[in-house]
Formats: C-alpha cells, structure tokens, sequence
C-alpha cells in the first residue's frame, strides 16, 4: 500500500488502502453496515436551521400561490 491510498475507516478509524477497498470509505462490509444502521435509527441526522412562523419560504409562496402556470 502506499501512502497515497491509505486513508482512515470513518466508523472505527483502522486504516485501509483505498484503491482496492470495495466498502470505501469505511474498511469493511461490517464497518459499512454499523453505518447505515445509524443513519437508519436516525443516531445521525442533517442539521436544519428553523425559520420563524411568521416568514413566508419560497416553497410557501409556491405552494400557496393562486397563480396558474402558463403553458
């Protein structure tokens, strides 16, 4: 392995070559798995910024506007 293609698993840190590693990035089929349960069980979430009530998104002007299309 050369330096260049090894890199560190993201779920227990062990590191891995990249270039032949078919669970890139983590280092195995197990590692991998450990992962998506987490994002399954929501342990992982997208962080969102909340808007206030009061101010209208473009996806509320969208949604809510009376406006037809022009075809």
């Amino acid at each position: 392995m050369s330096d260049a293609t090894i890199r560190r698993c993201p779920q227990c840190r062990r590191e891995t070559d990249w270039e032949e590693n078919p669970w890139k990035p983590f280092c195995s089929e197990r590692c991998k798995m450990i992962d998506l349960g987490r994002w399954a069980s929501e342990d992982y979430r997208v962080p969102m910024t909340e808007t206030p009530d009061d101010v209208a998104t473009d996806f509320d002007r969208e949604v809510n506007s009376d406006e037809q299309p022009s075809i």
